[in-house]
């Protein structure tokens, strides 16, 4: 027996034990930086109370085996573990063991963070588009602490990602939907000063599409959501950032159970159609102390006018200046150059201004371009008060080219767009006068000979174009009875009075003119769409004639997406029915109706009626302007038919004084360019409509000038 002053000493047996209890130790350690050696002290005293405890409960440990489940802790005591070597409290756990359970203990006295296992700890890799979204929310919020957009423009130029600016649009208006209206107010003013000059009028759509994709996912925050975009949408469109056929095109890509359908209709309904609808949008908020841009203009105007009155530039120079809007220097350009097309005094003192604020850096090169361009667009409409206003404009502009205040290469590219190139300006502003008031006549009286009479009177038909457009602008300014009776009217001077290229460079100057006309009647883009396709449907147009107007618009303009949305109106299912019925009717007399009178009244006549009948229906129609029609449906139904009897019918009402000349052979010459069409169904329809024609020469029912083949477009622009 081992006498106590040795109680370190150890029978060859317990040695035995000791050394397999090292080796397991070793073996099942799962830490790499676990110690290959005990330390002498700690495992023999353990070992000692081990078998201190064996013997007190009677029991002898095995050799190899009492200790085959002993695990030495992180404390440095052996302890028993679970059978499955799991290991127990404070013990390394089994071979590869990953329960998080397993763990060091850091309260532990003899805690060694060397200990601790190695953990890779990944960096994720920020994408320029990651940086973009964390730059914007702190310029943002920047923004509407210190109501700084000179600052906020600044910073959103210097990050130099155009193509995300997109999402800043996004951003800014739903971080503003979820704060005060102060917060609204200042996002709807940040929008409208960087429009065009940081960022393009293609990313605010953009990002007002995100935001309507977005909207379902707003509301979950945001419980008026809907009308809070709605309201964003209305404002964008009236500080003129947003065309209104942004919410057309809108439309048409969200489903009718969308939320995003609802934010359009909302905008539309509640906000764009009321009365005084752009000042009521303009205040909703209750203002803050930014400015409105009604307010900048106004501002811009009353520095304008007192500069020309006290002829002080520097003077005239800070008040820009003091605006802090340098983004919005090309209103400045536009209404100082319209002062100096107004009177004499104006014209010599404007150009010393612009020169000025040119040269001191005040306005820059694209903003005195961009007010230039805008008042080319406007150039058209300013002549009618302002007779000699192309040659004053001609007149600026080289003079800003010569002086260095304006870049040479935009006269190039800068065409005086009036309506006929050219045409003395008096002469062609006492026309727009005068058919300004014939047509309004003709809405009150809805007299279409009188009106007529009126148009021969004036006897300028190289004006036709023009008054296509001014009809169509002063009906879509009216109620749908008046766009009615427009369309009535076209139907009724086609050809007859105006030829097909009279109207469609008529629709051209409207198409080319849409951005500005959108600007005093919202839904101008999807009215023009209306009116073209109701001109196809009422033969005024062709489909064709569609195509060759497209063709005549620059690309990407918004007058091209109105033909295309023209073009899927006439390709619609029921389209003639639809559109017939598009504004509703009005007082004037339908197209569609006189239409189905002459198919009925031609059908009684061809299956065996009487000539003199027949005569009396077409005179109880009381629609002489429209008896080409009964023309055009007698030619085809003979053709069809085969059935030359109702060649009689026309030669009777010739006679008779009932259809005239021109309208025969305006009847004539629409079937004529029909023909392509007809060939489809009716093989020898050209063949049918020579013999036709030889016989209405023989009855001198036709024009002499009337051709069996189609004149093309350039002889007819002769």
């Amino acid at each position: 027996m081992a006498s106590p002053k040795n109680e370190g000493f150890l029978t060859d047996q317990q040695r035995e034990v000791l050394k397999i209890a090292v080796q397991n130790a070793e073996v099942l350690s799962s830490s790499p930086k676990s110690p290959s050696k005990i330390s002498p002290r700690s495992p023999t005293t353990s070992l000692r109370e081990h078998h201190h405890k064996n013997a007190v409960g009677g029991r002898a440990p095995a050799v190899g085996g009492g200790l085959r489940h002993v695990r030495r802790s992180h404390s440095g005591k052996f302890v028993k573990v679970k059978k499955d070597g799991a290991g127990g409290k404070g013990t390394w756990g089994k071979l590869l063991d990953t329960d998080s359970d397993s763990r060091l203990d850091r309260n532990d006295p003899n805690y060694d963070s060397g200990e601790e296992p190695y953990e890779l700890v990944g960096s994720a890799v920020s994408s320029p588009f990651d940086d973009y979204k964390k730059s914007v929310v702190m310029i943002i919020e920047e923004y509407f602490t210190t109501g700084d957009v000179e600052l906020a423009a600044t910073e959103l130029r210097d990050l130099g990602s155009e193509e995300y600016h997109r999402y800043f649009v996004k951003r800014l208006v739903s971080m503003a939907m979820d704060r005060h209206d102060k917060e609204k107010e200042m996002a709807s003013v940040l929008l409208s000063a960087l429009y065009s000059d940081v960022i393009s009028s293609t990313q605010i759509s953009q990002g007002f599409v995100m935001l309507l994709e977005a909207v379902d996912d707003l509301a979950l925050d945001i419980p008026d959501a809907v009308d809070l975009l709605a309201l964003f949408i209305a404002r964008a469109v009236v500080d003129e950032i947003l065309p209104p056929a942004f919410l057309t095109r809108a439309k048409r890509t969200f489903s009718d159970s969308s939320k995003g359908l609802q934010v359009i209709e909302t905008a539309e309904k509640s906000y764009l159609s009321a009365p005084h609808h752009a000042e009521l949008v303009e205040r909703r908020w209750g203002g803050t102390t930014h400015i409105t841009v009604e307010e900048v203009k106004k501002k811009v105007s009353e520095l304008l006018r007192e500069y020309i009155e006290n002829g002080d530039t520097a003077e005239a120079c800070r008040c820009i200046r003091e605006l802090g809007l340098p983004f919005f220097h090309h209103e400045v350009v536009k209404r100082a150059l319209v002062l100096a097309m107004e009177n004499a005094v104006s014209e010599s003192i404007i150009p010393k201004l612009l020169k000025e604020a040119s040269e001191e850096g005040l306005i820059s090169s694209s903003q005195m371009t961009k007010g230039f361009s805008r008042l080319t667009e406007s150039l058209d409409d300013l002549s009618l008060d302002i007779p000699s206003a192309k040659s004053l404009f001609e007149n600026l502009l080289q003079k800003a080219a010569s002086e260095g205040w304006l870049d040479p290469s935009f006269i190039n590219s800068a065409g005086v767009n009036g309506d006929i190139g050219g045409e003395d300006y008096e002469k062609l502003r006492k026309y727009k006068e005068e058919i300004v008031t014939i047509i309004h006549e003709y809405f009150l009286s809805d007299d279409i000979p009188e009106l007529i009479r009126s148009l021969q009177d004036l006897s300028l038909p190289q004006y036709n174009p023009v008054f296509i457009k001014k009809l169509i602008t002063l009906a879509m300014d009216r109620k749908n009875r008046e766009k009615e009776m427009a369309s009535v009217l076209l139907s009724a001077l086609s050809m007859d009075f105006f030829s097909t290229e009279d109207i469609v460079n008529g629709f051209i100057m409207l198409l080319e003119s849409a951005e500005d006309t959108a600007l005093d009647i919202l839904d101008a883009s999807n009215e023009l769409a209306l009116f073209l396709a109701r001109a196809v449907i009422d033969d005024v147009l062709f489909p064709l004639n569609l195509e060759e107007i497209s063709g005549k618009l620059p690309p990407n303009c918004s007058g091209s997406e109105t033909v295309h949305v023209a073009r899927s109106l006439v390709s619609a299912r029921h389209a003639g029915e639809r559109l017939l019925r598009c504004w509703g009717g009005g007082t004037g007399w339908a197209v569609e109706d006189a239409k189905d009178k002459i198919t009925k009244l031609l059908e009684e006549y061809e299956t065996g009626g009487d000539v003199g009948e027949a005569c009396q229906c077409i005179r109880d129609l009381g629609m002489p302007f429209f008896n080409h029609e009964v023309v055009k449906k007698a030619l085809v139904m003979a053709m069809e038919k085969k059935n030359d009897r109702l060649l009689d019918l026309l030669q009777e009402c010739f006679g008779e004084g009932l259809i005239t000349i021109n309208q025969m052979t305006k009847g004539f010459s629409r079937v004529r360019d029909g023909l392509d069409d007809l060939a489809l169904d009716i093989p020898d329809a050209e063949e049918k409509f020579r013999s036709y024609v030889d016989r209405a020469r023989n009855g001198s029912w036709l024009l002499p000038s009337f051709a069996v083949a189609a004149p093309s477009p350039d002889a007819v622009a002769k």
